[in-house]
């Protein structure tokens, strides 16, 4: 059974994502490449649905906001609808209802079969029509294509109301093309440019019309070619199957780099590879590499700590995104102080947006550093993707980046000199909470009282402590060693005194944050599950927190809840007080995977391969509801999730690591299993073209009655495999 909420607003959270219309009921189609995004319904079209959400949006705006096939001025009959397997083409199926002329049947049903396909490339969306007649008789008919563009920004489109926009001005139409524009306040030009193969029958702003004859058993192509032009220079548009080939290109060098896995179980199977070619749907390229945006349709665009987290989770099977995340963020690294963007020097970037409000400041996200744990969490990718390549070359190309990130986190991340990392808004318009529960109502005291900044989130202590332990590594690889040295004393120390103040010994937990009071927010939150992941917790802590993460109030059945049920904003079905997010519950296998308690990565890594079992295409969203699991049925949506999301897809490649106790070693050239297991759902486990240097290794897992076996199956060049057991 599968239920839809709505959340109620809170009217202080300004960026709020409206709920008006659930996108779990919509059941929505996603497309992406590169700054492009589509959302259609399950027939291929865009509707205007409530407060709907499809279109297809390039650069943070949408460029058109309706398009709907139309047989004798009637819609079409699905038959199927599906994404292909490797996220590139959306596929459907269609054909005719009954038509009537003069209150007769004219075309019976399933007499035409529709087979409609689409894909983006380069801010180009393709679209091709075959037009089938099954039937024993010629058919004449006509084909309707119903356009609008609305020009919204995706913040307009997510509910925020502008005072004032730009002029949708008079659409031209040609004999085979259509332009709809728009002029932004920014000063912008925008174009939808849509050319149409054959000739229409009849053209105007706001629809074509093919009138077609089709005798039996023949077919019709029409070919749509929508562009999404910004500025006076038109872009590039190609033929259909010279689009489609350059695209097959593109994915097939992509996956010539993967590591790929294959287990025992298909359905497993399934899941990793719809993962797989969702997280390479999210990557887009920028000049300074590949970069995964967040997430689908609010948050394609980069985002500092999600960038960081989704390169983090993929680092052992992809680490060139992990170097395409460092280049980018390095870039963009706030050098000044700007109180509008919450930018202090040193800062990582939170989240940049392109787009018409961004431009004119009517949010603050153009490029807004508003995040307190992209900063650390930058420093640690950087000493993790060393750790995995051995790529000392970009250590000291980003050393001075990292040393101004370090120097960030003793100076401006904290300005009381407490030892702790806080947060504080600065920004009018930014966001109240900076860390990754960033809506506002997330932090707050046991009684349910929000808590005043600044705050010191107890998972950033955690991506501190360990940031300076990577950096003392990368000082040391550097030829630092008095500074190695002096990052590590203070890692030590902040460990010392992160125990002392945030651990709370009636809840076996530690407190979610400190406020500005230095008062403890005493809740049991997920957010204590990254302090495993970044080894900050001592050994004895991390069992009994094991405990607490793993018991029924905090583990709903699919995934450990964000808020532990009992505490008194607990909400399953809000965004970030009781709902289950995968990458979360990654982070916190990943954790426990580095204390060697296995029972609760195992309890982890099946929930989530459950999860994927229930929800469509096998893809896990952003997040889902947080209520208890029942017998036999699935699980409860989150009205408003991004789906794909790129943190949500990677969090399968970290379970399986943290299964697997894997780390790889680039510069000693080994590969080691700690304490590996298998879930019970997994017998065997083929790792195939594992990259390690200039190395490579092929992999067989295969689980025993007692433990866990690693055979290699096939090497090439230097590299050792070792088994910790």
């Amino acid at each position: 059974m599968e239920v839809f909420v709505e959340e109620i607003i809170n009217i202080n959270d300004q960026f709020y994502i409206l709920a008006s219309s659930s996108m779990a009921d919509n059941r929505t189609r996603v497309l992406k490449h590169g700054e492009t995004f589509g959302v259609f319904d399950r027939y291929g079209d865009i509707q205007l649905v409530g407060h709907g959400t499809q279109g297809l949006y390039h650069e943070g705006t949408r460029f058109l906001s309706r398009e709907e096939l139309f047989l004798n001025n009637g819609r079409p009959m699905l038959l199927s609808s599906t994404i292909k397997e490797d996220n590139a083409l959306l596929a459907v199926d269609l054909t005719n209802p009954d038509l009537y002329h003069e209150g007769q049947i004219d075309i019976p049903r399933g007499s035409v079969h529709v087979f409609r396909s689409r894909f983006l490339w380069n801010g180009v969306g393709y679209e091709r029509f075959r037009f089938s007649n099954f039937s024993l008789a010629a058919i004449s008919i006509q084909i309707g294509l119903r356009f609008e563009s609305d020009f919204a920004d995706i913040f307009e489109v997510r509910g925020t109301k502008r005072q004032h926009k730009g002029k949708q001005l008079h659409g031209a139409v040609g004999k085979d093309v259509l332009v709809l524009p728009y002029e932004g306040l920014d000063g912008v030009l925008r174009q939808t440019r849509i050319m149409f193969s054959p000739i229409p029958t009849e053209l105007s702003v706001t629809q074509a019309l093919f009138n077609m004859t089709l005798d039996p058993k023949a077919e019709m192509l029409v070919t749509v070619t929508i562009c999404c032009d910004i500025g006076a220079k038109l872009r590039t548009c190609f033929a259909y199957d010279h689009a489609v080939a350059e695209t097959e290109m593109e994915l097939k060098a992509e996956q010539s780099e993967d590591c790929l896995i294959h287990t025992s179980n298909e359905q497993f199977n399934e899941w990793w590879n719809r993962s797989l070619v969702d997280f390479r749907m999210m990557v887009t390229e920028t000049a300074e590499g590949p970069y995964p945006y967040a997430g689908v349709p609010w948050f394609s665009t980069p985002f500092g700590r999600d960038g960081i987290i989704t390169a983090l989770e993929a680092l052992w099977i992809k680490p060139q995104i992990a170097r395409g995340v460092l280049g980018y963020l390095a870039s963009a690294q706030a050098k000044e102080l700007k109180m509008a963007q919450d930018a202090e020097p040193g800062k990582i970037l939170h989240e940049t947006r392109k787009g018409e409000m961004a431009a004119l400041g009517e949010i603050p996200f153009g490029l807004y550093y508003g995040s307190v744990d992209s900063t650390p969490l930058f420093v640690m990718l950087a000493g993790a993707y060393y750790e995995r390549t051995g790529d000392l070359a970009l250590m000291r190309t980003l050393w001075p980046n990292i040393e101004l990130a370090l120097d960030w986190i003793d100076t401006y991340g904290d300005q009381d000199g407490d030892g702790f990392v806080e947060y504080h808004r600065k920004s009018q318009t930014g966001l109240d909470n900076q860390g990754w529960k960033d809506s506002s109502d997330s932090v707050f005291h046991e009684n349910g009282e929000l808590a005043e900044g600044p705050i010191a989130l107890c998972e950033v202590q955690g991506y501190v402590y360990d940031a300076k332990q990577q950096g003392a590594k990368l000082a040391e690889a550097l030829g630092l060693p008095e500074r190695a040295n002096e990052l590590r004393r203070q890692a030590e120390k902040l460990k010392q005194q992160f125990e002392e103040v945030f651990w709370c010994e009636d809840l076996s937990t530690y407190a979610l944050a400190l406020d500005g009071h230095k008062k403890t927010c005493r809740v049991r939150t997920s957010n204590a599950g990254h302090c495993l992941y970044t080894g900050i917790v001592s050994p004895d802590r991390a069992v009994r927190l094991a405990d607490t993460l793993m018991n029924n109030d905090h583990f709903s059945g699919w995934g450990v809840r964000t808020l532990a049920d009992g505490e008194r904003r607990y909400n399953p079905m809000s965004y970030h007080n009781g709902s289950v997010w995968p990458h979360d519950n990654a982070i916190i296998a990943a954790g426990l995977a580095r204390y060697g308690l296995k029972a609760g990565v195992e309890k982890i890594m099946t929930s989530l391969f459950d999860a994927s079992l229930v929800v469509d295409l096998h893809r896990l969203p952003e997040l889902f509801c947080g209520f208890v699991r029942r017998p036999g049925q699935g699980l409860t949506r989150y009205p408003v999730a991004c789906n794909p999301q790129a943190w949500a897809a990677a969090s399968a490649f970290m379970g399986l690591q943290a299964c697997l106790g894997m780390s790889i070693h680039a510069s000693e050239a080994k590969v080691y299993f700690t304490y590996p297991i298998l879930p019970v759902f997994l017998h065997e486990l083929q790792i195939k073209n594992l990259q390690v240097g200039k190395a490579s290794v092929d992999l067989l897992v295969r689980r025993h009655k007692l433990d866990v076996g690693i055979i290699v199956m096939h090497r090439q060049g230097d590299i050792e495999v070792v088994v910790v057991k």
